[in-house]
């Protein structure tokens, strides 16, 4: 029972972070905290209250205030969150993290002008039609592309496999991109195999990539069932290079997974914890020490969006009375002319929404991420 109260009590810390101050600008956010996607949740609301500390460190007051909320990778309870942290006085919102709760909190955004910059949700469902809605990660279609030319580039191989999951809109866009990519880039698309939110068994899937002869296999999907492809392959004893995106980032704290099944694998991220700028240096130490885990890619996009958003509001005069609709259109304007070099690289913003900095390629090498372009 004791174990079961205290369980209670951090799943209630989990799911507000707010610093009492009438002073401070106040930015709300959801992500998945619990359910499977809650790597992706927790190391997003992690990565945003390191940002929070240290802006609030540096100005010796109390001038942004989180609350982050649980919604379980759920459209509904993700409405609810977004619902939560507006009656909680939220001028801003620092998400959603995943792709299907971001389109449904997006849209109800867009109709209370609340503005909205996703650290992660990258589906260009996300800002469509939407001029309140900007992320710092990458688009599908950009991640989809950006994987083809590096496999290309780098002449990884020449018949390629892809296994997606097509009842899912950020594995589906990236895969439609690549699939058009890869053909400009001669890359031959030797085996296409699809699978749904339910499947647990990839036998077919890996089968097909093998006897197709793929020497490389594209995994644009999360890192759940990336772990469960992994162990099929290692069962048949096929060992392709296997390629990803941001969506494996992750797949090394899956709880009981073999991390050595993961060895050799390839994704495309706009973070590394192993480079050597100071930025990343301190950010990686804060992170290890405050945690007990090496930050991911959500971490450090959480960290700039935290960033993002309070220089945008310092650049348009955003204050702690400023009321959301108000701060929507300050900071709509704000960001098309904001320019901030962070963990993940220096931004820009077009008036859709969408960022532009340069993704790079790490590699798994005994259990931890590493820039592959150094190996």
């Amino acid at each position: 029972m004791k174990k079961l109260i205290i369980a209670a009590l951090c799943l209630a810390m989990i799911a507000m972070t707010a610093l009492a101050s009438a002073d401070a600008i106040k930015i709300g956010g959801s992500g998945p905290l619990t359910g499977p996607a809650a790597d992706y949740g927790i190391s997003v609301k992690n990565g945003a209250e390191i940002a929070v500390e240290e802006i609030n460190a540096k100005a010796g007051e109390t001038v942004i205030e989180l609350n982050f909320q649980d919604d379980e990778h759920d459209p509904e309870k993700a409405i609810n969150a977004f619902n939560d942290v507006l009656d909680w006085g939220a001028q801003m919102i620092a998400g959603t993290v995943t792709t299907s709760p971001c389109i449904a909190v997006g849209a109800q955004a867009f109709e209370d002008r609340v503005f909205m910059l996703t650290p992660s949700a990258s589906s260009v469902d996300v800002i469509a039609d939407k001029d309140n809605v900007y992320q710092v990660c990458f688009t599908d279609p950009a991640q989809g592309a950006a994987s083809a030319d590096y496999i290309s580039g780098h002449k990884l191989a020449t018949k390629v496999a892809v296994i997606y999951n097509n009842a899912d809109a950020y594995s589906t866009g990236i895969y439609q991109t690549f699939e058009g990519a890869a053909a400009e880039k001669g890359l031959e698309l030797v085996y296409i195999g699809t699978f749904t939110d339910d499947t647990t068994d990839f036998s077919v899937q890996v089968t097909g990539a093998k006897e197709a002869g793929a020497e490389l296999v594209f995994l644009p999907i999360y890192y759940t069932p990336a772990s469960m492809i992994l162990q099929q392959a290692k069962n048949m004893d096929y060992a392709p290079i296997f390629f990803g995106v941001d969506g494996l980032d992750g797949i090394l704290s899956i709880e009981g997974f073999d991390t050595s099944l993961a060895e050799g694998v390839m994704l495309l991220t706009p973070f590394s914890a192993d480079a050597t700028d100071d930025l990343t240096v301190n950010f990686v130490k804060t992170y290890t020490e405050k945690f007990g885990t090496v930050p991911s890619q959500f971490a450090a996009d959480a960290y700039d969006t935290v960033y993002a958003l309070y220089n945008a509001s310092v650049k348009a005069g955003i204050t702690a009375e400023t009321k959301a609709e108000e701060a929507c259109d300050k900071l709509i304007a704000a960001f098309q002319e904001l320019e901030m070099t962070g963990l993940t690289g220096t931004m820009t913003w077009d008036s859709t929404g969408a960022v532009t900095k340069t993704p790079t390629a790490v590699i798994i090498k005994d259990g931890a991420y590493v820039g592959a372009d150094v190996q």
